[in-house]
């Protein structure tokens, strides 16, 4: 096993590919000889998915090396997303930031912050609402509601997503998301 210089420290992260319905043998080692051989790799649904455990100083730079090093593969997949902006609800929030529930209720309703909270990205009824946890974590920051660091690789994973949906011609980046585009350009 590697050692791990005292910067570097492991980072945990799913990247979900595109282009490819499943993985055959061939691709698998096409992967590992790329350098992912710290992933493991599923299909759920007809979509691929690798679970990686890279050792790296950010989370931004194992997440940006390892869409390198798929698309080194070269076996026709690129990375869709990060898997990171699990849904969570209004008291997943409030638990996540340390703070209560009717807190996140008043960020929410625009009684306390700056406004434009994220809106939910799903109705579970009409009382249970979910939010994409990325989202909300990079208003709070930008909001300067929580330090940076609490919620920093959530923040970094969507961006990195915004500026993999703008690269495939999406909506028009933010200036931290075109940074982090000329960066996935040059991988």
């Amino acid at each position: 096993m590697k050692k791990k210089p005292i910067s570097e420290r492991d980072y945990d992260f799913s990247l979900i590919l595109s282009g490819v319905a499943e993985l055959t043998e061939d691709q698998a080692e096409a992967l590992f000889a790329a350098g992912c051989d710290d992933a493991t790799p599923s299909v759920i649904y007809g979509r691929v998915w690798l679970e990686f455990s890279r050792v790296a100083t950010s989370y931004k730079e194992a997440v940006l090396s390892a869409i390198r090093d798929v698309r080194r593969a070269n076996i026709g997949a690129d990375v869709e997303r990060i898997d990171e902006c699990h849904l969570v609800t209004l008291s997943e929030i409030a638990r996540k930031i340390g703070k209560s529930p009717q807190y996140v209720h008043q960020l929410v309703s625009g009684a306390r912050g700056p406004g434009r909270f994220p809106p939910p990205e799903r109705h579970l009824t009409d009382t249970v609402l979910l939010w994409a946890w990325c989202a909300v974590s990079c208003w709070l920051t930008e909001s300067n509601i929580v330090r940076p660091e609490v919620v920093e690789d959530l923040d970094t994973a969507y961006r990195i997503n915004n500026a993999l949906e703008e690269l495939r011609g999406g909506r028009p980046p933010t200036a931290i998301e075109h940074r982090i585009k000329k960066e996935l350009a040059a991988l």
